[in-house]
C-alpha cells in the first residue's frame, strides 16, 4: 500500500473490504452525526499518522454531506492541504466540497479564490469539484476554469483539466470537442487527450459495428 503512495505515507495494512465493514459498524454505532461531530472526526483522522484513517474520514463525509455546508469548506481546505495526495485530494473534491456548493452557489466565489491559489491540490479541487453534477455543470465556468490553469506545468492540474473535460463530454461532448479543437494551442496534450478519450470511445465503437469500409 504504501509502495503504491510512493512512500508517502504509513498504513496500518487493512484492505478496502475491511476497513469499510469496520467503518459502518464504528458510525453505526454513534448514531446520526452533525456537522460539529464530522468536523471532529475528520480533524482528529487526519492528525493520525496512518492513510487508512484518512480514508475513513472521507468515507464518513461522503455519507454525511447532506448535513454539510459552507461552514465545511474551510475544514475541507485543511483536509485538502494537508497530507495531500491525489487519493484523498479527489474524493474530497468531486464528493464532498462539490455537493456543498452545488447545494450553494454562492460557495462558486470559494472555487474562484482555490483554481487562482498557488496550492496546487486546491487548485485541482476546484476544476474537480463538477464531477458528478452532470446536466447540472456550469460548462462557462468549466470552461473557464480549464483555459485559467491551461498553461500550468504541473502534471496534476493537467491531467484535472482533461478529466473535468472528459466527465462533461458524458453530457455534451459537442461542446467539449468544440472547445478542445477551439484551444489546442492552449491545452496540454496531456488536457486534450484525456478530455477527448470517452468520445474516442464512442467514436471507434461506432465504427466498429459499422464493420470494414465496402
Amino acid at each position: 500500500m504504501a509502495a503504491y503512495m510512493r512512500d508517502q505515507f504509513s498504513f496500518v495494512g487493512i484492505a478496502t473490504p475491511m476497513r469499510v465493514a469496520l467503518q459502518r459498524d464504528v458510525v453505526a454505532r454513534f448514531g446520526p452525526l452533525g456537522p460539529d461531530d464530522l468536523t471532529a472526526f475528520a480533524s482528529a483522522c487526519w492528525a493520525r499518522d496512518e492513510r487508512e484513517y484518512q480514508y475513513a474520514a472521507c468515507w464518513v463525509l461522503r455519507r454525511r454531506v447532506g448535513v454539510l455546508d459552507r461552514q465545511f469548506l474551510r475544514t475541507a481546505q485543511h483536509l485538502i492541504t494537508t497530507k495531500s495526495w491525489w487519493d484523498t485530494v479527489d474524493e474530497l473534491a468531486a464528493h464532498v466540497v462539490g455537493p456543498i456548493v452545488r447545494a450553494d452557489r454562492s460557495q462558486r466565489a470559494v472555487m474562484d479564490r482555490w483554481l487562482a491559489d498557488d496550492d496546487i491540490w486546491l487548485a485541482r479541487t476546484a476544476i474537480l469539484h463538477q464531477l458528478s453534477w452532470k446536466d447540472d455543470t456550469d460548462a462557462d465556468w468549466l470552461f473557464d476554469a480549464c483555459l485559467r490553469r491551461a498553461a500550468d506545468s504541473e502534471f496534476f492540474i493537467r491531467k484535472a483539466i482533461g478529466w473535468a473535460l472528459r466527465s462533461f463530454s458524458y453530457v455534451d461532448p459537442a461542446a467539449v470537442e468544440q472547445f478542445v479543437g477551439a484551444h489546442t494551442d492552449e491545452l496540454s496534450g496531456l488536457s486534450q487527450r484525456e478530455a477527448m478519450k470517452a468520445i474516442a470511445r464512442t467514436r471507434h465503437r461506432h465504427r466498429s459495428a459499422e464493420g470494414p469500409p465496402r
